[in-house]
C-alpha cells in the first residue's frame, strides 16, 4: 500500500527534480520471478530503482539501514520498512539465511526481488567484489538475474551528503542472465563466486566503473582506519577472511587471502 502511495505521490516531485531515465526496461518481464542485481552507489538506488520500474520490486538491502541513529537514521530505517526492505545480517549465520528465504518466497511467488551483490555503498564510485548471497538465490530459485547499473546516484547523494544534490540520474538495465545449468550446483562454492562474478562482469560492462577484487566493506574499514571515510562502516567488514593484506614495507610480493564465502 505505502509502495504504490510513494510512487504516487513521490514519484513526480522526484522526477521533477532529478528527471531519472532509464534505458533498456522491456529487459524486465512483465510477469514472473526475476532477481534484480544492482551496483549500489547511495541509498537513492532504493528509491529510483523502485520508482523506474512498473513491477514492484522489494530489495534486500544491509541491517545498517534499520539501526542508524539521529533523525537520518530513523528517517532511513522508517522509509525502508514502509517499502518492503528485508534486512540482511551481514554477520552470516542464521539471521543471513533468514533473509534469503525471505527473498526466495518473494521469487516463489513469481515476483521481483532485489539485491546489491556488493553488500554496501561504494566508497568511491568503484565496482566491487560481490558477495555470493545473489548466485545462492538464482540457483536455489531458478529465476533470471537482471544486472542493472545505477548511473550517477552517488553524485546526487554522496556519503556523508545530509542534503541531496539536484543532479540527474538514471539507470540501464541489462539482459536477463541465466543459471539454470548451474542448479544442481548450489553448495559448490568455486560455482558460486564463478556465478557472482558474471554478474558482477555484467554490471561492469553495463556502469562503466572501475573495478576492484575487493569487498567494499573491507575497502571502508581499511579508509576509515586510514581517517580518509566518514560514512558507516558495515559490521563485520573486518574479517580475516576478507582482508588483502597489502605490500610489506621490504616489497615483497603481495600475498592475497582468497578463501570465499560458504
Amino acid at each position: 500500500m505505502f509502495y504504490r502511495l510513494l510512487k504516487l505521490i513521490g514519484g513526480p516531485i522526484l522526477k521533477a527534480i532529478y528527471r531519472p531515465w532509464i534505458k533498456n526496461a522491456d529487459n524486465i518481464p512483465v510477469d514472473g520471478p526475476a532477481i534484480i542485481a544492482s551496483n549500489h552507489l547511495a541509498v537513492f538506488d532504493s528509491v529510483f530503482l523502485p520508482l523506474m520500474l512498473k513491477r514492484e520490486v522489494v530489495f534486500m538491502g544491509k541491517g545498517d539501514y534499520f539501526t542508524g541513529k539521529g533523525w537520518k537514521g530513523k528517517l532511513v530505517a522508517k522509509f525502508m520498512r514502509l517499502v518492503g526492505t528485508i534486512p540482511v545480517d551481514r554477520s552470516g549465520g542464521k539471521a543471513a539465511e533468514a533473509a534469503l528465504n525471505a527473498g526466495l518466497a518473494r521469487l516463489a511467488k513469481g515476483e521481483l526481488f532485489g539485491i546489491y551483490p556488493e553488500g554496501t555503498r561504494s566508497p568511491d564510485g568503484k565496482l566491487y567484489r560481490g558477495r555470493t548471497g545473489v548466485a545462492k538465490l538464482a540457483l536455489r530459485s531458478g529465476a533470471p538475474v537482471i544486472p542493472v547499473a545505477m548511473i550517477d546516484t552517488n553524485v546526487a547523494q554522496p556519503i556523508g551528503t545530509k542534503i541531496p544534490r539536484p543532479k540527474r540520474v538514471g539507470m540501464i538495465v541489462g539482459e536477463p542472465l541465466d543459471f539454470s545449468r548451474y542448479r544442481e550446483l548450489e553448495r559448490d562454492r568455486f560455482v558460486l563466486r564463478a556465478v557472482t562474478d558474471e554478474i558482477m562482469y555484467a554490471l561492469m560492462n553495463l556502469s562503466g566503473q572501475e573495478y576492484s577484487d575487493e569487498y567494499a566493506s573491507v575497502v571502508k574499514a581499511r579508509m576509515a582506519a586510514e581517517g580518509t571515510f566518514k560514512g558507516p562502516v558495515p559490521t563485520g567488514s573486518t574479517r580475516t577472511k576478507d582482508v588483502k593484506p597489502q605490500l610489506t614495507g621490504d616489497n615483497s610480493t603481495e600475498k592475497s587471502v582468497k578463501t570465499e564465502e560458504k
